[in-house]
């Protein structure tokens, strides 16, 4: 039987994964807004939502599925749409819980030990931290993504210049946020809060690594641990690598944390990915975030070293059928996503060709590369950056083993050619 999917946030690299799942067969999938028409210059979640409602609205045949990949607001959309058209969701709240940073981590301390001390600020008011966080601390709106707008403060006036950079931008999420809110029924503390708050929490230090997992019928399924590698002295990415290198015992605590706190919220039929950070120094474990969504960013690493992408879990959830995940079936024993950076302000003045990229990809076997940023562009400018670097492509990698995948990194990043005009 046919099953008529709709992707929301439509772009042609996810586009490529889904049409190479098993799950494909048999299903017709539809771009339900692109990418670019839900995020371009800016977000106006109300325009979003009721122009997908009107294509679904229009749509001359069954609604089986509505999937999308990305952060806010594709990720908060799915459960407003998927309970108009009659399809199985957890519930906005459920979702807005694990999004809203400040109710998320009020959530968290009711039922896990492992979260740093946190608090409220104004950045339009306030100037001082909250009594019980101290330095150093991070600072971020209690929404954001992409470590967009997030800073890392060892003193009080950088606590300052962070608020006064984050109330001269936070408005491009706030607003879109807050009009998602509308929609919801929050506690009290949280409608006082809104969106245009940010979250100060103490930092928190040791190996990052996220936990992938969904839940189906009830049960937690735990499917995979991949580790964050930050530059040097950069909390910047640098890669997710596949799988993680992290003592087994310590995966089987942050994966046991996990399936406590997704219990604690529900998100019955979703996937989700929650980060920690693990200090070897004290063996202490600290939860920074839950995402009721998988991470498109670990899609080929699953691919290459499971043998299936994540991508296939959300479908078939979204299809009500069990992911039945599987384990070390891939082509490869351990796979990375790059990022290329740049650590300066700049005006990009020439990319790699088309041609010079395929063979790069040729030379160097099991790599995809993706540019991220086009000629002409003014790095400073580009949204879902974060705030210590400019992103300039993704690099996808399988290999044998760790060693391998930093030598072909190696390989692909000296012959990647860009031109870029430094600016004041």
């Amino acid at each position: 039987m046919t099953a008529n999917v709709f992707i929301l946030g439509h772009d042609e690299h996810n586009q490529r994964l889904l049409e190479n799942m098993p799950s494909a067969d048999g299903c017709i999938f539809h771009p339900l807004l692109t990418f670019e028409e839900i995020w371009g210059d800016e977000i106006s979640f109300r325009d979003v939502l009721a122009s997908a409602q009107r294509q679904l609205d229009n749509f001359d045949g069954s609604i089986d599925a509505i999937i999308g990949f990305w952060d806010f607001p594709v990720s908060t959309m799915l459960p407003l749409l998927r309970t108009r058209y009659g399809l199985p969701t957890a519930s906005i709240e459920e979702v807005v819980m694990c999004e809203h940073k400040y109710w998320s981590r009020l959530v968290q301390q009711r039922v896990v030990d492992a979260i740093p001390p946190f608090g409220l600020v104004d950045p339009a008011v306030d100037t001082e931290p909250p009594e019980n966080v101290r330095f150093p601390m991070w600072v971020k709106p209690v929404k954001s993504f992409a470590s967009e707008l997030a800073f890392g403060v060892n003193d009080l006036d950088a606590f300052r210049d962070a608020l006064a950079k984050i109330d001269e931008g936070i408005d491009w999420v706030s607003k879109p946020f807050e009009a998602l809110l509308e929609h919801v029924t929050l506690p009290p503390e949280i409608d006082a809060a809104g969106g245009r708050m940010c979250l100060a929490e103490e930092a928190i230090i040791g190996r990052q690594l996220t936990v992938e997992g969904y839940r189906y019928n009830g049960e937690i399924v735990i499917y995979g641990v991949v580790d964050s590698v930050n530059y040097e002295n950069s909390p910047s990415f640098l890669r997710y690598q596949y799988p993680s290198s992290l003592p087994e015992d310590v995966v089987e605590r942050v994966s046991e944390l996990s399936r406590t706190l997704v219990t604690a919220i529900g998100l019955e039929r979703m996937t989700f990915n929650i980060e920690y950070f693990w200090d070897p120094g004290t063996d202490a474990i600290n939860l920074l975030e839950i995402n009721p969504r998988h991470s498109q960013s670990h899609a080929e690493l699953f691919a290459d070293v499971d043998g299936m992408a994540n991508h296939e879990a959300m479908l078939r959830l979204a299809l009500g059928r069990d992911p039945e995940f599987p384990h070390r079936e891939g082509r490869y024993g351990a796979a990375a996503k790059w990022f290329v950076r740049r650590f300066e302000d700049g005006v990009v003045r020439q990319v790699p060709t088309p041609e010079e990229i395929e063979a790069i990809q040729h030379i160097v076997p099991g790599t995809t590369i993706e540019l991220t940023v086009n000629e002409d562009d003014r790095l400073s400018e580009l949204h879902r950056q974060d705030s210590y670097s400019y992103q300039l492509a993704s690099v996808y990698m399988g290999a044998e083993d760790e060693a391998e995948l930093i030598a072909k990194y190696d390989q692909v990043v000296a012959a990647l050619r860009f031109e870029i005009d430094a600016v004041e």
